[in-house]
């Protein structure tokens, strides 16, 4: 396969005109008809990675997180992006990001973190109607779980994403039924989630003053950031996978979550 074709399969999913205006989807280093031997996938692109990538000859890695979000002016090796840029386009690595247009499309990050709890009835938090597809798509999800004290729930999600530790505010005695999720940085979605009802809304990057001002409408929970979108190379891998199944894909065993916990 091709590099636009293992791209194509991702973005008929996602397509990239659902991202953020301010987002760098798509193809971030390398030649759309390039040969792709293998397909490594993560969440942040490191030297780590990419040195994976080498060591296992697989000459594509995809992930969630840009590893280009601004435009670089020089390549000189004298940050971790530059490195890792200088590295893959040595060793003929394509790197391909698949970020807010899979934040936003149907069944992608959020729906997934909704899946990992056991949320039913699910749709879009922030929707709009895509043009392209008449779906709904768009900024978080919204559902129902099973009555659930907050405090037990909040441990069930810290255990179903791998959490170290989370931040968390409100009420935690309340009895949960209606969840809200966003993976990422969602607090602009807290006034979205109280308005459709959430008694928990679970993201990351929240600031202290989030807490502060919605602690008595509803339970706040910082799964961070990390830890919220992790899981969405189980996306990559389908999708890939689906169509091809005995083309080599596989997860990157040097990923590592930057922020680290005491």
């Amino acid at each position: 396969m091709k590099v636009s074709e293992i791209a194509s399969l991702i973005e008929a999913y996602a397509p990239l005109s659902l991202q953020e205006d301010w987002d760098n989807a798509g193809i971030q280093v390398g030649d759309p008809q390039a040969t792709v031997t293998g397909v490594l996938l993560c969440t942040d692109v490191t030297e780590a990675v990419v040195a994976e990538a080498i060591d296992r000859g697989m000459n594509m890695v995809v992930s969630h997180h840009p590893l280009i979000f601004h435009g670089l002016k020089k390549v000189m090796g004298r940050n971790p992006v530059e490195r890792t840029v200088a590295m893959a386009i040595k060793h003929d690595i394509t790197i391909y990001s698949a970020h807010t247009n899979m934040d936003n499309a149907p069944g992608g990050v959020s729906w997934l973190m909704a899946q990992k709890i056991g949320m039913t009835d699910v749709e879009v938090l922030d929707a709009h109607t895509d043009a392209a597809t008449g779906k709904a798509v768009g900024s978080g999800v919204i559902g129902n779980v099973a009555a659930t004290p907050a405090r037990d729930l909040i441990a069930r999600i810290k255990t179903a994403f791998e959490g170290e530790g989370l931040r968390y505010s409100g009420n935690v005695d309340a009895v949960v039924t209606r969840v809200a999720l966003c993976g990422g940085a969602g607090a602009f979605l807290i006034n979205n989630a109280i308005a459709a009802g959430a008694q928990l809304f679970v993201s990351a990057d929240m600031r202290y003053h989030d807490f502060l001002e919605y602690n008595d409408r509803l339970v706040l929970a910082d799964i961070g950031h990390y830890e919220s979108e992790h899981f969405t190379k189980e996306i990559f891998y389908r999708l890939i996978q689906e169509k091809n199944p005995t083309f080599a894909v596989a997860f990157a065993k040097q990923e590592r979550n930057q922020i680290h916990y005491l």
